[in-house]
């Protein structure tokens, strides 16, 4: 018998950011130049999270700036800021109705080579400092364009602000942050992780270090194993022309999971500010590394024709725009260790995939079993299990009590709870430190650097295919012989309908 509980925080809204202090800022920015404004991701995700953050009014008097290396024109470039912004205006503010209203009339496109000499520096001159460059392109392009500037080109004050992945291997960031350094300090530079955003990131230190039933038991001698799954039901949805060179791996575990596995893991922080929490994070990576043999640390498979929903999906090779020779991986998994003391021999498994049959963004932490159990009682007797959602973010927490009728008998019982939201849309919150200078969130040079160090290894043996190559049907959970995982095990899951992150 499976019961629920279903509890509510006392304050739904979110907490305050703890370096949102005026004197935490380093000047707000004065114009955003987005580079790759005409691609995928600006549409779908960074214009509607900066619409909605503009919607609240926090910023005011911010110059937009699009451009990109297609010929776009004016009525083009004024329908994207439309689509972009219309949802938001809905629910905005006086002030940020304002705000928005003003954007879609000011707002302007240029098409550019970012990678020619001198070409950014000369519209960089134009524009209202301080300047945020948002680099919405890919990484071996977003290379070249730093690689192209220099620190006189840039007006006092600029942000640089790159998107993950970044880099392509640990010697490529190293390089990639030589370059950032010449330019701006790194307080200036912020590499977004868009899947962890600031309020989750609160959500889950406020949860491990301001209970003290939960600290004292995070550790090895009461944790089994912790898993972190970010499943999609989505396939490639156009692109193919980065997701085909990336694969599962680089994609999601490289760039977002093991952050989000730093952030369980890491040891307290004496300060929520951007040293002492980076500091930490930036710790536990150090000590993470993939064991071998790769062939039992790691699995890579990619999926086939089939059905997800009413949609028919067919074979990933067969999918446009994507090299079949490349053998690129839809979904990946890696078992990472951390050699430290407080989690030295604890399995941190990290799983994502394309194509699933259902969406899973979450963490369960699995605790080990009690020791002894009392005769006489019946019923389940199972590990505790904690799951942490991601967006929306949400608590479950799996505990055995007492069933109805007979006493002695176990019964599995779920405490549900959703934790604080935020207003913002992912982009939102990475541009809402951006905007304001604030760094905490950023992901750091060495830590950069350190997710391709865990990786790399797994990647070089992949690509000599010392590790095979798996198929699973479009739809389903995955290739059959994978061993279960811990929701399929006692049959629960966050189940909500998830956002992306």
């Amino acid at each position: 018998m499976l019961g629920t509980v279903t509890t509510q925080t006392s304050d739904p809204k979110p907490a305050p950011s703890p370096t949102s202090e005026p004197n935490r800022h380093r000047g707000q920015v004065r114009t955003l130049l987005i580079l790759g404004a005409s691609g995928d991701l600006t549409g779908r995700l960074l214009f509607p999270g900066l619409a909605r953050l503009l919607a609240t009014g926090r910023h005011t008097g911010l110059a937009v700036m699009g451009a990109g290396h297609e010929d776009w024109t004016e009525q083009q470039w004024a329908a994207r800021v439309h689509d972009a912004t219309e949802e938001a205006l809905a629910d905005a503010s006086p002030e940020g109705r304002q705000e928005l209203e003003r954007i879609r009339r000011e707002s302007t496109y240029q098409q550019l080579d970012v990678t020619a000499p001198g070409v950014l520096a000369r519209v960089l001159g134009t524009l209202p400092s301080p300047v945020a460059v948002y680099f919405a392109l890919p990484p071996q392009i977003t290379e070249k364009a730093c690689e192209a500037l220099s620190a006189a080109d840039l007006p006092p004050g600029t942000r640089l602000v790159l998107e993950k992945p970044f880099g392509r291997s640990e010697a490529s960031a190293e390089s990639l942050n030589e370059t950032l350094r010449k330019l701006v300090p790194e307080q200036q530079i912020h590499r977004v992780d868009h899947f962890l955003g600031k309020g989750t990131v609160l959500n889950v230190l406020g949860l491990r270090f301001a209970n003290n039933f939960l600290e004292p038991v995070w550790n090895r001698d009461h944790i089994e194993k912790v898993e972190i799954f970010f499943d999609e039901d989505l396939t490639l949805e156009g692109r193919a022309g980065y997701y085909d060179r990336a694969g599962a791996l680089r994609d999601m575990i490289q760039s977002h999971l093991l952050h989000v596995m730093a952030v369980l893991a890491m040891e307290t922080p004496a300060r929520l500010d951007e040293r002492d929490l980076r500091d930490q994070i930036s710790a536990v990576l150090r000590a993470a590394r993939v064991e071998e043999p790769f062939t039992e640390t790691t699995r890579r498979a990619r999926y086939t024709a089939g059905r997800i929903g009413n949609r028919q999906v067919p074979d990933y090779t067969s999918e446009p725009g994507v090299d079949a020779t490349r053998g690129t991986e839809t979904l990946a998994e890696v078992t990472v260790t951390l050699a430290n003391w407080r989690w030295a021999g604890v399995p941190f498994v990290l799983r994502s995939g394309k194509a699933l049959g259902a969406k899973r963004k979450e963490a369960v932490i699995t605790f080990k079993p009690v020791p002894h159990l009392p005769e006489g009682f019946t019923g389940v007797d199972e590990p505790n299990r904690l799951r942490i959602g991601f967006g929306p973010d949400v608590l479950q927490l799996d505990v055995d009590v007492n069933g109805p009728g007979d006493v002695l008998t176990l019964n599995r019982v779920t405490l549900d709870a959703d934790l604080s939201a935020t207003d913002l849309l992912p982009y939102g919150e990475v541009l809402d430190g951006v905007l304001s200078g604030d760094p905490l969130l950023s992901v750091r040079g060495d830590t950069a650097e350190s997710c391709w160090r865990v990786v790399d290894p797994v990647l070089a043996a992949w690509a000599a295919d010392k590790v095979p190559m798996e198929t699973y049907t479009a739809g389903s959970m995955g290739p059959e012989r994978w061993a279960t995982s811990s929701r399929e095990e006692d049959g629960t899951e966050t189940g909500r309908d998830e956002g992306v992150r």
